[in-house]
């Protein structure tokens, strides 16, 4: 049985991170390893968060010790903490990496609790961020420093490593799925859930509405005269992180009023079973990417996927066979959209999806990090 700490947002804080390190440690202690989280009691600056509240109403996850302790831009307390993992003495600390703006907090933590017997293991959402702001690099390089070794989830992340280090050992493992949503819920018990009728195939959006998630593609694609004549609806189902009124004005502007729902609004997680149980089709018209929790809800879910061709969104779907991997342009979406409907893809794609999801196991990235540890 090995100690291991993993230091990353836990509950009562919200979004896919969270929920898939809260995941990871069940997965270790499924393994009978002992696991402690230490999480965040200040994760953003109201200041700095674009959204309607940084937590959660949902239960906190069962048989989970989470330590909500880490101030994220108050140095003594990233002392504080990193005093306290030392003298966890664990022989292993996994830590989330996703934004530079945590660097210089993460990397001061590490610094200290590493002087103990533990290896530092990052799991790494991202490397370079998405959405760049003054400072990323040196932030990212002092935490990059601080850390023994990586997991990548998609290859385009660990291209952005090799710019930081020639030398530090990574292993690529793609994003498990997240499998501790609910099962899944059948099209006519969601459809009724949220009061929409069942006589039109459904698109979902699902997710932070940023702008490079391509959600004005999407909307343009819908608008493609191809698919004027198919009974498609959209379904937006997230918080907006950028400007809802230019969006409205683009559904106005293409007269999509009555083709799409708009449910902005954090979705908990009670409720991503109904989401996905009413989507034919799942759509990732990302202008940028390096993996989504998406496309692992997806899986789970045993729904087709329209994802463009950027970041690792190629690595995880199968083209022609778990659904569409198309270039970043409104053309090419509705394309896509135009021939799983039209050339009824469903069946076979959802075959595809039950065939390829096993590629994504939880089991996988625990060998993976152990594996670091033997080594």
């Amino acid at each position: 049985m090995k100690k291991i700490v993993v230091l990353s947002p836990a509950h009562p804080l919200r979004g896919g991170i969270a929920s898939s390190s809260e995941r990871l440690a069940q997965e270790f202690l499924k393994q009978g390893n002992e696991v402690v989280l230490y999480s965040y009691a200040l994760q953003y600056p109201s200041l700095l968060f674009p959204g309607k509240t940084q937590y959660t109403d949902d239960p906190p996850p069962e048989g989970l010790l989470i330590r909500s302790v880490l101030n994220s831009i108050w140095p003594p307390n990233w002392v504080k903490v990193g005093y306290a993992l030392r003298r966890e003495n664990a022989d292993l600390i996994i830590v989330r990496y996703w934004i530079p703006f945590m660097g210089p907090c993460l990397g001061t933590v590490l610094r200290i609790a590493r002087k103990s017997k533990a290896r530092v293991v990052c799991v790494a959402d991202n490397i370079i961020p998405h959405e760049k702001r003054p400072f990323d690099r040196l932030f990212t390089s002092y935490f990059i420093k601080a850390v023994d070794a990586f997991i990548v989830m998609s290859r385009a992340v660990g291209e952005e490593l090799r710019q930081f280090s020639k030398t530090l050992p990574f292993r690529y493992v793609p994003h498990p799925v997240y499998d501790n949503y609910g099962d899944p819920a059948s099209r006519g018990e969601s459809l009724a859930y949220f009061g929409l009728p069942e006589d039109r195939h459904y698109l979902l959006f699902f997710g932070f509405i940023r702008e490079y998630k391509g959600l004005d593609i999407l909307l343009r694609a819908l608008a493609d005269p191809r698919l004027e004549a198919l009974p498609l609806h959209l379904l937006v189902a997230g918080e907006f992180y950028a400007d809802e009124e230019r969006y409205r004005q683009l559904i106005a502007e293409l007269g999509l009023e009555d083709r799409v729902t708009i449910h902005d609004r954090y979705i908990p997680q009670s409720d991503v079973r109904y989401y996905f149980g009413a989507a034919d089709l799942v759509v990732q018209p990302y202008r940028s990417a390096t993996q989504s929790g998406i496309s692992q809800l997806a899986y789970h879910f045993e729904k087709p996927m329209v994802v463009t061709n950027v970041g690792g969104l190629p690595e995880i779907v199968d083209h022609g066979q778990s659904g569409y991997v198309v270039e970043v342009s409104s053309e090419a979406v509705a394309e896509a959209i135009r021939d799983y409907f039209v050339e009824d893809r469903q069946t076979a794609f959802e075959e595809g999806v039950r065939k390829a999801k096993y590629r994504f196991s939880w089991e996988n990235m625990v060998g993976t990090i152990q594996g670091f540890l033997k080594s």
